[in-house]
């Protein structure tokens, strides 16, 4: 009997410790994200940071985005041009395609690169310079830790997202133009109108929209993972991984909830 008191006990702890952990850090993350406004407007501000930050989030991922995005935008116009054929609807694989790149897919997608290379790398930086004691000894020369390493990566970020989706908009539409027209045989002149036609700006703004709350929330969990890693190079290790899923559980959850929010709003 007492084994399994024992056992059931256990078992309630290690259930009831998962949330436990989530509000733990939903809430440092908070409070970090607090910390770094308060000091972010404070001198002295550090622009030379903010624009490598800027380089590595926004011009180190173009390539990537660039790539990803020409082919999601082509395979998502192959299998329009095949589910529109049944109804003989293929004149709106363009809006189709034009409509989900930049309200859904460009934002998402982009995140989830952004998150994989970028926010990973924050973690790992920000956690050997933990374990290393750099951020102590930044302390020690009277430099604040959140100023100096976690207001220009969320500035960066958050500025940099929404451009990268622009990007993917162009580079993904670029693609199913040439699956769609060139090999598919749709004709180009209606592609193009019906693009124009009905893509207006409240479908890029809630792309857009979008991509500026991931970018601020891959760069705050990859600093918040980075800043409180602990362990030495295991720890380092786990902080970078728990930034990937969280992150991209995060941009999931989240772009269900905005896209609600704004559908909600008329956008």
């Amino acid at each position: 009997m007492d084994g399994i008191l024992e056992r059931t006990s256990w078992a309630v702890d290690r259930i009831w410790s998962v949330p436990l952990r989530f509000v733990r850090a939903l809430g440092e993350m908070l409070l970090l994200l607090g910390r770094a406004s308060l000091w972010g407007v404070r001198p002295p501000y550090r622009f030379g940071l903010l624009l490598q930050a800027m380089d590595f989030i926004g011009v180190g991922s173009i390539s990537i985005i660039a790539l990803v995005s020409l082919f999601t935008g082509g395979v998502f116009g192959l299998q329009s041009v095949e589910a529109f054929r049944i109804f003989n609807a293929e004149a709106y694989v363009g809006t189709a395609v034009s409509l989900t790149l930049t309200r859904e897919i460009a934002p998402v997608i982009t995140a989830l690169m952004v998150a994989g290379r970028a926010g990973s790398a924050m973690a790992t930086e920000i956690g050997s310079m933990r374990i290393t004691e750099q951020i102590d000894a930044l302390a020690t020369l009277a430099v604040n830790p959140i100023q100096y390493l976690v207001v220009p990566r969320l500035l960066a970020s958050t500025i940099m997202m929404p451009a990268l989706t622009l990007i993917f908009n162009v580079m993904g539409m670029l693609g199913a133009y040439i699956f769609v027209v060139l090999i598919k045989g749709v004709d180009r002149g209606i592609f193009i109108y019906n693009v124009r036609w009905f893509t207006d700006l409240e479908d890029l703004s809630m792309g857009l929209i979008k991509a500026t709350v991931f970018g601020l929330v891959v760069a705050l969990v990859g600093c918040h993972q980075g800043y409180h890693a602990s362990g030495g190079a295991k720890g380092v290790g786990l902080a970078t991984m728990r930034t990937v899923v969280i992150s991209s559980v995060s941009i999931l959850v989240l772009d269900f909830i905005l896209t609600d929010v704004l559908i909600t709003l008329g956008l």
